[in-house]
């Protein structure tokens, strides 16, 4: 067999993620390869870490990436702050906080799990007489639950932490990057992402950060962390010791786009970056209400960065997204877990975020919906997007 220069077709990523990526930051994964101990290499990860820092809004010094996608960035927080016999409560309100309770048994620790109904958000009021009667070593939750759309007020949750005296563990995999995330004003003692999302880089890396109490707990560990590769004792001796000490083979061309990416995030400016993610976010939920969908999560904890739109009756979901991707090559994505079949997730997550691709996705799912017996008013959902981003000019004038 033959095989041809390997040429991927260009697609348009509007789903849970990857996302579409600045072409600046594509171009630096091209830039030449540096030994994962060369000098010039070593200043390019103290850039990385320092922008890191000024993103995820704390002074931490262990704030790094590892390599692998976000949930090489659960696994790691998980595995280092949990040991065997710890007791853990894990708020859960979606396909992501399930992974954590199970990554956190396996870590060994006795988990407690407080569901909630997919589509909305924890209610503190109700995880809190839990946290009161298993006093754990490790409250965990999600702040931005890909599965369903929902941004979890955090205010709340960091008080309990506190209160209750546990170490608070966050996921912001979709978050960082694309809606306000405050690691050191709101208490997060450990926290994680990914590469591939808000943040605007390539898939394969996990930024994650650990405060002070994360550190000592990690440091007072009476069993070493399950996992070797992911064992952040060693991990950061590679990234901040002196001499620097070999752990892993650095992923290099990686963490260049990653760092460019969180320059241009740093660039544009972290608060209208999110006001970026939320305007084209309601410009995008106003067309689609436009088209006569309904969504799966109230506005007042809808993630900005992905919206989650419930199929209509008689719509079929795969046929919808095959031919948005074969004759559009746009990418949505559909549902996962308990929403499987019921929604389809949308994304607009870093560079994806433009307004043209708002105008875009609208597009195309009318013609598809249409198609597919979907009643609705020709142009209404760009007409009603149209509407939002007229009102927003409107108002900043």
């Amino acid at each position: 067999m033959t095989y041809q220069a390997l040429q991927p077709s260009d697609k348009l990523l509007l789903g849970p993620g990857p996302a579409s990526v600045e072409p600046a930051i594509l171009r630096a994964a091209s830039l030449n390869v540096l030994g994962y101990l060369d000098p010039e290499f070593v200043t390019i990860m103290d850039e990385t870490m320092e922008l890191l820092r000024a993103v995820f809004r704390t002074s931490n010094e262990l704030t790094l990436v590892v390599p692998g996608t976000g949930m090489a960035g659960m696994e790691a927080a998980v595995y280092n702050t949990v040991e065997p016999g710890d007791k853990v409560v894990v708020a859960v309100n979606g396909f992501f906080g399930e992974r954590i309770a199970t990554i956190a048994e396996r870590a060994g620790g006795e988990v407690t799990v407080v569901r909630y109904p997919w589509g909305q958000a924890v209610d503190p009021s109700d995880l809190v007489k839990v946290v009161r009667e298993v006093r754990p070593a490790i409250l965990a939750c999600v702040h931005a639950e890909t599965s369903t759309g929902v941004l979890q007020p955090m205010a709340e949750i960091t008080r309990m932490a506190r209160e209750y005296d546990c170490l608070l563990l966050v996921d912001a995999v979709t978050s960082l990057g694309g809606c306000p995330l405050e690691i050191d004003k709101w208490g997060i003692d450990a926290c994680y992402s990914g590469s591939q999302k808000c943040v605007g880089a390539l898939p394969g890396l996990a930024p994650l950060t650990l405060g002070p109490r994360a550190r000592a707990k990690l440091a007072a560990r009476r069993t070493p962390v399950a996992s070797w590769y992911l064992d952040l004792t060693l991990i950061e001796k590679y990234w901040t010791g002196n001499p620097r000490a070999y752990h892993h083979t650095a992923p290099v061309n990686l963490i260049y786009p990653i760092r460019e990416a969180l320059r241009m995030a740093l660039d544009e400016g972290l608060e209208n970056r999110w006001a970026r993610h939320l305007l084209n976010a309601r410009a995008l939920r106003a067309g689609l209400r436009g088209l006569g969908l309904g969504l799966y999560s109230e506005d007042d904890v809808m993630l900005p960065p992905l919206t989650p739109v419930l199929i209509p009756d008689g719509v079929e979901d795969a046929k919808v997204r095959t031919a948005m991707l074969n004759e559009f090559g746009i990418e949505i994505g559909g549902g996962l877990g308990d929403a499987k079949g019921k929604i389809w997730r949308i994304g607009l997550m870093g560079y994806g975020s433009q307004r043209r691709h708002v105008l875009l996705v609208l597009t195309a799912l009318e013609q598809l919906l249409l198609r597919f017996g979907h009643r609705a008013e020709a142009g209404a959902g760009v007409a009603a997007a149209g509407a939002m981003y007229d009102a927003a000019a409107k108002a900043g004038s």
